[in-house]
């Protein structure tokens, strides 16, 4: 019932009214502007081609459609595809969808949906999706050879194709049979303005590589070639090198081995390129008018590419052979009957290399003749065609659709007629058009026109299009469908639209005038026997068997049958063939002339409808009932108007189905009941019953809002008391809670008075005696809480420098206070040196020693505090030489300084070098680099320095030592407090002894067994340079300025 709920106009046009063509028309313009392209007339589908992508296809589509029956979903071409698949799979009913319509409708685009709908949902596995895609992958290779851009259509199918797609008992696919009727060979030699020759020559120049157009003989430049318009080489959206790969990809898959392709392309090639032979004209010995070849170039390529002498090949082209019981004459062809076999010869070469394809598929795609199939058959054929000027194509392609439409009405009557005897309903005889008159005044064996075609270009002696037209006229004359020039002047009729060469049949579609001129030699369709053999003689494998009657052996007088001979058998086994299954039929319809989407021409889908039978369509079907449904589905839809079956019906479906019909006092006149359906005349009674329900879902849509409504409100209301409860109950909680406070605060209060005045009697009886003690004690714990906790707030920050410290407030705290600040003192002092690393630890302990040494006691102490001792004055580590001098086993080097050693005798300086190490104290010449004094640790007795801010120092030497038999060391300094220091540090660590330090300004210096007495004195500028100046008092004194 889905066709009625939302539906954009009428969905079934069997349910249309009024049931005249212009309603039909509206209603299709009305759905189409919607983007609504399908419409059913019962099972038959309306297809009008949208000139667009739409978003109603798919894998999300497929799925949808294949859960659901035909009439369950709106109109779409996938719903009659699922009906059809399913009857074939689950009935094993063989099936056949019919598409037909005129160029550009949408026929071929049609029968790829419903090939690619099988192709989704019928079986998987390896076996089954390579059959798929074989069946799938013919689409384009047909397509390339067969189709073709016309002024109508950029992708008309030249021919007519119906397809067999064999499936097993499982419903997976096998394979195919294809069948090809008349393609439009025509084309191959001349096309009409703005239109192009077919697809597979402008995919072959625009997509093959160098190598392969090289080995073909082609350039890619589609002007060089005579076949080809010239004026129209491309078509807007169609990519040809891109689908020329495709072709090829696709021939692949189907079957066709690289040799075979190639063969293929070559023969395509040849095509092209017999177009350019161009036939000039020569004359005989005799002055008869003879013709030969322009430019022997490309006859030689041809040759050559094909196997083939090109003198033989000329010689075909430009002689013919006639044969008779005796003799065989050779007669020479002048230059128009040369181009006429130049014409016949590409036409008949191409006509049958398609035919060889179609072979070549089947061949591919072929099942076992010992597997038990079912057929489903798709036929994509060209529509009904009435043309300005309409000549033999026209008139084979008219009477194909006068039997299928034969074949439509029948079928359609047929299936009407099983249905109702199904049903046990009686059958009442259906008035309606029947075309057979028509297909036997064209079909008849010895009578029809096709049978005086074929005996007008059998009879001997001259035969032409004039006697065929008056033979016609002669055998016709009071034929109701035929008409003439001669027949309407028989009758006194004049129609200034009727030629003399021309002839009128009344068509099921309308009439049809037909020019005779050229019918004879359509029909003939004659190869000569000069180029059918030349062909055979080519070392061409493909193009030798195209042409198996160039074969001497089998060479046979016998005629060929004709072209219309032929499509008619070719017809009459189509027609068998559709009889023997159930048809599905598929109308195309095509909006406009312009391939525009969104333009809808009202005269053109009218003659279209007229063509189609779509008005005599839907009268057959409405000739007796015009609706029908199953019980089930029609009950669950209108059991709503019977109080009996709404809102529970616990009988069966028809019962229910009476029920609802008695109620609403329908005529017994307009229904009829069926075993399975319930049948319904005029679509009238349905819209009513449609009328009534759309009434009674009003009600029952007011019904269900008041109860909603009421429902609503109850619950509102039920909220809203609980709610008030909740509130009250809790307010007069809160209001004892706060009642039962205040009385608890009120007997508190009373309780604390008891118990203060209980306890000032206890306390003036028992406790008054030592009140002043406690009382002490409290305060005096008080402050001294206070007291920590005001000093835990104000402590100073943990820098080691900052020895600040907060007061204390009371005297009685101050000693406390004190020794709190040392103990903060040390913990920061604590924290410090836990942060240093060891040469840090071993740099401070340094200054350490300088301090205790030097504090106080010499003037320069306090510059050298802030200075870091270097260590290395002098670059030790850049000197090897000087590094060699200090010994291997000392260790590091303490400390490298530049001295000056001062004369004792003259009081004169020497620069040296002074090294200490652990053990020694090296003096070196700064100007030789060798060592001049080594003097060991355990050596050295003292040592004297002024209170000044010099540099001079004196080293004592102990008397039993190798170096104090020479005396002391009397030296100057620029870091004496680093050098002092780490001496003293490191006979410390030799000798495990201090060594004595002495500040003063007099010492004495023992010099070999005598002593000189020093004596230092301060400089008027008060020592601030620390230069000193030596000068000699006697022979035991030394005075030193500063």
């Amino acid at each position: 019932m889905t066709l009625l709920e939302g539906a954009v106009g009428v969905e079934d046009l069997v349910l249309l009214e009024p049931l005249e063509e212009e309603s039909l028309l509206k209603t299709l313009q009305l759905r189409y502007e919607k983007k609504e392209i399908y419409t059913y007339i019962g099972n038959v589908l309306i297809s009008v081609n949208p000139y667009q992508q739409l978003p109603i296809y798919g894998p999300e589509f497929i799925a949808k459609y294949r859960d659901y029956t035909f009439y369950e979903l709106k109109s779409h071409i996938y719903a009659l595809a699922n009906m059809a698949y399913q009857s074939l799979r689950d009935r094993d009913r063989d099936q056949c969808i019919l598409i037909t319509g005129e160029s550009g409708a949408g026929k071929t685009e049609a029968s790829k949906l419903v090939m690619s709908y099988v192709a989704a949902v019928c079986g998987k596995g390896e076996q089954v999706n390579s059959v798929k895609e074989q069946l799938l992958q013919s689409n384009p290779v047909l397509e390339a050879f067969g189709n073709a851009k016309t002024i109508r259509n950029n992708n008309s199918s030249r021919f007519g194709k119906y397809m067999d797609i064999e499936f097993d008992f499982k419903g997976s696919p096998l394979g195919g049979v294809i069948t090809n009727y008349l393609l439009e060979k025509s084309r191959v030699v001349k096309q009409l303005g703005g239109e192009r020759n077919f697809h597979i020559f402008y995919q072959l120049l625009a997509g093959a590589d160098a190598h392969l157009l090289k080995a073909l003989k082609l350039e890619r430049d589609t002007s060089g070639y005579a076949f080809l318009n010239q004026k129209v080489s491309r078509v807007d959206g169609m990519d040809d090198a891109s689908n020329f790969k495709a072709v090829q990809s696709a021939m692949t898959v189907i079957g066709f081995s690289e040799e075979e392709i190639q063969q293929v392309l070559e023969v395509t090639a040849l095509v092209l390129k017999l177009g350019n032979v161009e036939l000039a004209d020569e004359f005989q010995a005799n002055g008869t008018s003879a013709s030969g070849i322009r430019d022997g170039r490309g006859i030689q390529e041809i040759g050559e590419m094909i196997g083939l002498n090109s003198e033989e090949l000329e010689k075909a082209l430009c002689s013919r052979t006639m044969k008779t019981a005796k003799e065989n004459v050779v007669t020479a062809l002048n230059v128009i009957q040369a181009q006429y076999a130049r014409d016949a010869l590409a036409k008949n070469i191409y006509s049958r290399l398609f035919n060889w394809i179609v072979n070549r598929i089947n061949e591919s795609i072929k099942v076992g003749t010992g597997e038990k199939k079912k057929v489903m058959g798709v036929l994509d054929i060209y529509g009904f065609e009435i043309l300005e000027d309409n000549s033999f194509e026209q008139f084979v392609i008219n009477y194909c659709n006068e039997k299928l439409q034969q074949v439509f009405i029948e079928m359609t009557l047929k299936e009407e007629q099983e249905e109702y005897e199904r049903e046990g309903i009686p059958w009442t005889k259906v008035d309606y058009f029947d075309n057979g008159i028509i297909c036997n005044l064209i079909e008849h064996n010895q009578q029809g026109i096709l049978a005086m075609l074929d005996e007008e270009c059998l009879r001997p002696g001259v035969v032409s299009d004039t006697t065929f037209l008056a033979k016609l006229n002669q055998l016709f004359s009071k034929h109701n469908h035929y008409e003439s020039k001669v027949t309407q002047n028989a009758q006194h009729q004049y129609d200034h639209t009727m030629g003399l060469s021309s002839f009128r049949i009344c068509h099921y579609a309308g009439k049809v005038t037909y020019n005779v001129n050229s019918f004879i030699d359509k029909n003939n369709d004659l190869l000569f026997w000069d180029l059918s053999q030349a062909m055979w003689k080519a070392r061409h494998p493909l193009l030798r068997s195209l042409f198996p009657e160039g074969d001497p052996k089998q060479a046979s007088l016998k005629r060929p049958p004709t072209a219309g001979a032929q499509f008619k058998s070719s017809v009459a086994i189509l027609m068998k063939n559709l009889y023997s299954k159930n048809p599905n039929y598929i109308r195309c319809i095509k909006p406009n002339e312009h391939q525009q989407q969104g333009q809808f021409s009202s005269e053109l889908v009218a003659v279209q409808t007229r063509y189609l039978g779509l008005l005599e369509n839907v009268r057959v079907r409405r000739a007796g009932y015009a609706y029908r449904q199953r019980y089930g589905p029609f009950l669950e839809r209108y059991r709503l108007l019977s109080r009996s079956t709404w809102p529970r019906w616990n009988g069966g479906d028809r019962e229910g189905v009476k029920k609802v019909v008695e109620e609403l006092s329908l005529s017994s006149e307009e229904l009829v009941f069926g075993k399975t359906k319930i049948f319904i005349r005029s679509p009238s009674t349905l819209f009513h019953l449609e009328e009534q329900r759309r009434l009674r879902l009003q009600q029952l849509a007011t019904l269900i809002q008041k109860t909603y409504r009421g429902w609503r409100c109850r619950t509102h209301y039920q909220l809203m008391r609980k709610s008030q409860i909740v509130i009250s109950a809790w307010f007069r909680g809160n209001a004892q809670k706060k009642r039962y406070g205040k009385i608890k605060a009120s007997a508190l209060l009373i309780q604390a008075f008891v118990r203060g005045w209980k306890a000032r009697k206890d306390y003036r009886k028992y406790f008054r005696s030592g009140a002043a003690l406690t009382l002490a004690n409290f305060i005096y714990k008080s402050i001294t809480q206070k007291f920590l906790l005001g000093l835990k707030n104000s402590l100073p920050s943990t820098n080691i420098l900052d020895k600040t410290w907060p007061a204390a407030p009371y005297r009685c705290f101050h000693t406390a206070n004190q020794e709190l600040r040392q103990l903060f003192y040390h913990w920061k002092c604590k924290k410090f040196r836990d942060q240093l690393s060891p040469k840090q630890v071993e740099i401070l302990r340094e200054k350490l020693c300088a301090s205790e040494l030097f504090k106080g006691k010499k003037a320069s102490y306090p510059q050298s505090v802030p200075i870091p001792f270097r260590a290395d004055y002098i670059g030790l580590q850049g000197n090897p030489k000087l590094q060699k001098l200090k010994g291997g086993a000392e260790g590091p080097v303490l400390m490298a300084e530049t001295v000056k050693k001062v004369n004792r005798g003259n009081g004169k300086t020497s620069s040296r070098i002074l090294l200490l190490t652990k053990g020694h104290v090296i003096l070196i010449d700064t100007k030789k680099s060798q060592a001049k004094t080594v003097i060991g640790l355990d050596s050295v007795s003292g040592m004297s320095v002024t209170s000044f801010k010099d540099g001079l120092f004196s080293l004592h030497m102990s008397e039993i030592s190798s170096v104090g038999s020479k005396g002391d060391f009397l030296l100057v300094s620029e870091h004496v407090i680093e050098l002092l220091t780490k001496m003293y540090r490191a006979v410390l660590d030799a000798t495990q002894k201090q060594l004595p330090v002495t500040v003063t300004e007099n010492f004495s210096v023992r010099f070999k067994e005598s002593s000189v007495a020093v004596k230092v004195i301060q400089g008027p500028e008060g020592g601030r340079n620390g230069k000193l100046s030596f000068k000699k008092k006697g022979s035991r004194g030394l005075e030193v300025t500063v």
